[in-house]
Formats: C-alpha cells, sequence, structure tokens
C-alpha cells in the first residue's frame, strides 16, 4: 500500500499537534488539541484556518474553452463574467455525478480562453483525464501542482484578511481575483465549504507553511482538521463526493438541479441529458433530504432510514452531531413519497428503530457575503 501523500502544511500540522489520518490519499489533520467540538464553534462565532491543498487545481486553456467544456457539465459556464466562479458537476453518459467541482473565469480573461478549475482531491486523477480526453488536442490541461490551496472561513475571515490584503474586503460570494497576499502573488476566491463567509487562496507551495503561520497568529485565528470541515459542511447542507454523491447518483436526486443552467435544459446536449431531463419533469425515484433525529443518538453513514410501517427505503449518506444546533443531523435519500419536510422516518441505530423526521436544510443558516 502506497504511504500517503504529503501536503505543504505537513510538518506544520504535526508542530501544532494535528491527529493525522489518512484521507484521499493524503496524510492529512482530522483535530488539534482543541479539539472537533472546538474548532467547529471557533469557526461560527470567529475564523479557521484549513489546509486543503490536497484538492486539485488546475486550469483549461485554448479559446473557446467555456463552450467546450460545457459538453462535460450541466452549468451554464459560457454565461460566466470575468471574474466569477461556479459550482458545477462532471457527468456521465447517464446523468451520473462523476465529480462536483468549483469551475471560475479569471478576472483578466476577455475572450474565454481560460478557466480556473478546483475538483476534489480522491477524484483529481480521474477528472483531469476525463477533462483533457473530452475536450480534445485543441485545449491545454493544466494542474497546479506547486499551489497550496488554504481556507480561512468564518464571520471574522474577511476582517483578518483585510490586514495582509484590504482589497479582498471588498469581494462578494463566488467571485475571484489575482491579489498580493503578504508579497505573494495569490489567487483568492470568496466561497467556501463552512456556510459561513470565507476565502479560499491558492498560494506558492513553498511559502505555504510562512503564509499560515502569519494567518495563525491573528488572535480570532484557531487551525482546524478534517473532523470539523465534516461537522460544518453537514450543518450547511453541502454534499460530500464519494459519500452524498457517486456516479449512481443523479443531479435530481441530489437536490442539484439549480446547478443546472436555464439554457442547458433546453439545449439538452450535457452527459445523460436525457435521463436528468426525464427525472426533472417526471421525478426521480429519490431525493436527497435532511433528517433530524428526535432522540440523541446520532445516525451515521450508512444506517438504515425506514418508514413508519417499518418498510426500509434509503440510507444515510452523512450523519453525526450538529454542534451549532446542539443536537444530531443527518442527511440521507428516500422516496419522493417521503421527502416532504416533517416526514416522520425510523433510522436504525445500534438495532434500535429510532424516531427521526425529513427536515428543511441547511441545518444552520449560510451566512455569505453577497454585499
Amino acid at each position: 500500500m502506497a504511504e500517503p501523500k504529503k501536503t505543504q502544511l505537513n510538518a506544520l500540522h504535526r508542530e501544532l499537534g494535528g491527529k493525522m489520518v489518512e484521507f484521499a490519499g493524503y496524510d492529512m489533520p482530522v483535530q488539534y488539541p482543541s479539539g472537533v467540538l472546538r474548532e467547529h464553534l471557533h469557526t461560527r462565532a470567529a475564523c479557521g484556518l484549513f489546509d486543503v491543498s490536497h484538492m486539485g487545481q488546475g486550469a483549461i486553456l485554448g479559446a473557446g474553452a467555456a463552450a467546450a467544456f460545457e459538453a462535460l457539465v450541466p452549468g451554464a459556464i459560457q454565461e460566466l463574467k470575468p471574474g466569477q466562479t461556479r459550482y458545477t458537476l462532471l457527468l456521465n453518459d447517464k446523468g451520473g455525478i462523476r465529480d462536483d467541482l468549483m469551475v471560475t473565469r479569471p478576472a483578466g480573461d476577455t475572450d474565454f480562453s481560460a478557466l480556473l478549475v478546483v475538483v476534489n482531491a480522491g477524484c483529481k486523477d480521474a477528472d483531469f483525464a476525463h477533462i483533457a480526453a473530452g475536450l480534445g488536442p485543441r485545449f491545454a490541461v493544466e494542474r497546479y501542482e506547486d499551489r497550496a490551496l488554504l481556507a480561512l472561513q468564518g464571520p471574522l475571515a474577511s476582517a483578518v484578511l483585510a490586514r495582509h490584503c484590504p482589497e479582498a474586503a471588498a469581494m462578494k460570494f463566488m467571485t475571484v481575483a489575482r491579489l498580493k497576499v503578504m508579497g505573494l502573488d495569490c489567487t483568492l476566491w470568496r466561497s467556501g465549504y463552512t456556510g459561513e463567509d470565507g476565502f479560499e487562496i491558492s498560494v506558492p507551495g513553498e511559502a505555504a507553511e510562512g503564509f499560515a503561520r502569519r494567518l495563525l497568529a491573528e488572535p480570532e485565528v484557531l487551525p482546524i482538521g478534517l473532523g470539523a470541515r465534516d461537522s460544518l459542511r453537514l450543518e450547511a447542507g453541502l454534499c460530500l463526493y464519494g459519500h452524498d454523491l457517486d456516479e449512481t447518483t443523479t443531479p435530481v436526486e441530489a437536490a442539484l438541479t439549480w446547478a443546472i443552467g436555464k439554457r442547458r435544459k433546453m439545449e439538452r446536449n450535457f452527459p445523460g441529458a436525457d435521463i436528468v431531463m426525464g427525472q426533472l419533469f417526471d421525478g426521480a425515484p429519490r431525493k436527497r433530504v435532511g433528517i433530524v433525529p428526535l432522540e440523541k443518538a446520532p445516525a451515521r453513514e450508512g444506517t438504515e432510514i425506514r418508514s413508519e410501517a417499518g418498510e426500509t427505503i434509503g440510507i444515510v449518506t452523512s450523519g453525526g452531531f450538529g454542534p451549532t444546533v446542539n443536537g444530531p443531523i443527518a442527511m440521507g435519500y428516500v422516496p419522493p413519497a417521503f421527502a416532504d419536510d416533517g416526514t416522520p422516518l425510523l433510522l436504525v441505530v445500534r438495532g434500535q428503530a429510532r424516531p427521526a423526521r425529513v427536515a428543511p436544510m441547511p441545518f444552520a443558516p449560510h451566512r455569505y457575503f453577497r454585499g
């Protein structure tokens, strides 16, 4: 078995007392000595710093890049304005989700000759190969292995980052900018995976440790591991690929139809369009929903979901304790007849069928900065 890869901040994680685990082929901190609960609540109240350098950063280069890339995704990529970013999905021929990703039109692009992409760590080799094969030789697909990616998340993230880059405070949610931060050429996205305001910052890999140390020296900032990252995104109702999404799941089933562009629905020229559009009009066989257990025991991934009558109707795909809401929360897939908010369910936890109900997501409100 291959040794896990290391991000540019691996030594810093260990110095800070990070409890390291293998995740998506990387040696990553699941938590620090302060613990998952404190890390989660600190991010909601102040500001947390996450190492997400295991993600795949890259670019698609060539005239007409946006139009060509639309052949692989259902998003309206050609509608992106310079400096805008968008969540989209790589689909297979059956409308299943190969991966979810962020696609950006750089701020200085005038002719759609470049797109930036950030893909999930566990899928990045397959994703970049799939994109290159789908686009063909007219386009260059570059990977930025020499750059680190840090996420600064929380209600005080903007104030903290503004001390090092005043221009960042003027950015709005889902925009991107190339700015100098601490004297370094950085790409900043105002986005994140917590439901909070914040930034994702691409920095030169060799400078990443010093960059992180300066942010961690700010009194509002704590290092945050994978454990709190997972509980934060679950409270925000955000999917984790390989758990809530996979190649057997369509955007309609996953409640991600908002990621399908209006024009794309009419054109029907993305992978699996006939299946996806058929589900959009006629209904899908299942739907991702939020679930609140009515007892204290959390329902983890793989927990069986039953109807009140005792019929098995689905499984939990993500679940655990939500520190912000101070109780257990989950999401999973159920047939449409059981998907309405308030629908009573049973969750089989430790061999016992325990009461739960379908609940709206997000469990904790999004607090993105829209200007």
